[in-house]
């Protein structure tokens, strides 16, 4: 990574910090601090064992995606889709470096390098696609919920927004990588030096994009993840004593996931989400704090899961350099 781009990285974090830590200040730290109370350390495990349930949901995504005969374990592809996911809450870098570690983890555990990134590249478009449907039904629930006022309507106009360029822009991400697998090889030998650009990443993803049934089974499984990531933001609210209807939760949280990809240029979206939830929690008829306060947790949640899913995946890649050590 480049200086240039590792300085503009450091000073959006620095940045989303700084935000995140007056949210806090401006709420009130008293306020902030008893609703996390109120969860306690049983909420912050429940919210930990219900993220590792929703981690089985991804999985499956990922496995219809495949062709029934290179189908790996689905052990694996849950502890690939977990390093994914920890790197990306976690990590200064991108999503795509999360796509790029879980694609690692299933070279590692024998799938081949073409095909193990052609299947994290178009797992992760049947998931945004599974987005983009999520954001509409979010959308369709603010509409009927908010009152007016211009915080509604400007966050209104902004979501809508992305929702319309969503759609062109899942497409020429099909057409991009189907297209443009010269480009993807060469990316995936900056990745996997010793096995990129071996040809195979072309006839892999034109294998998944070819099959309309197992994207579409991919995307609904996808879907079916989604909503039942409102259903966290439900429990979460109902941990720091918020009384939120599950509707209102998943619509929230569908807001919530397209502000955090909208702000994918600042890492792990620091005080972007923390943002998001104060404003959107009051339009959801919840107090400011309360929507800080399940922000705080959610980001505990994803230091609980992802630091020792990094260390394993560390772990791994240690003894695999060790073995191939001469």
């Amino acid at each position: 990574m480049s200086w240039p781009r590792r300085l503009s990285l450091a000073l959006a974090l620095l940045a989303g910090l700084a935000a995140a830590v007056w949210l806090v200040w401006a709420v009130g730290f008293d306020a902030v601090f008893a609703a996390i109370a109120r969860a306690g350390i049983g909420g912050l495990v429940l919210l930990c064992l219900y993220a590792l349930a929703l981690l089985l949901v991804l999985a499956l995504a990922w496995l219809f995606l495949l062709p029934r005969t290179q189908r790996p374990a689905l052990a694996d592809l849950y502890l690939a889709r977990l390093v994914r996911d920890s790197i990306t809450d976690l990590s200064p870098f991108s999503a795509i470096g999360g796509m790029a570690a879980a694609a690692r983890v299933m070279v590692l555990r024998g799938m081949t390098t073409g095909r193990a990134a052609a299947a994290a590249a178009a797992d992760a478009t049947t998931e945004a696609m599974a987005q983009a449907a999520f954001l509409a039904f979010g959308l369709a629930v603010a509409v009927m919920d908010w009152g007016g006022g211009v915080a509604a309507d400007t966050l209104l106009r902004v979501m809508l927004t992305a929702l319309l360029l969503a759609v062109p822009g899942i497409a020429a991400l099909v057409l991009l990588q189907k297209k443009g697998a010269g480009l993807a090889e060469r990316m995936m030998a900056r990745f996997f030096p010793r096995a990129g650009g071996d040809g195979s990443f072309h006839q892999a993803i034109h294998a998944l994009y070819d099959s309309p049934p197992r994207l579409a089974a991919s995307a609904s499984w996808h879907l079916f993840g989604w909503i039942a990531s409102g259903g966290g933001t439900w429990l979460a609210f109902r941990l720091v004593g918020g009384n939120i209807s599950l509707l209102d939760a998943v619509a929230l949280e569908a807001l919530i996931c397209t502000l955090r990809s909208i702000a994918a240029f600042v890492p792990a979206a620091v005080g972007v989400q923390e943002g998001g939830y104060a404003v959107l929690a009051q339009l959801f008829g919840l107090p400011a704090e309360l929507g800080l306060a399940v922000s705080l947790l959610k980001r505990a949640r994803e230091i609980v899961l992802g630091v020792p899913a990094l260390i394993y995946w560390q772990m791994v890649e240690g003894r695999t350099a060790l073995r191939s050590a001469p």
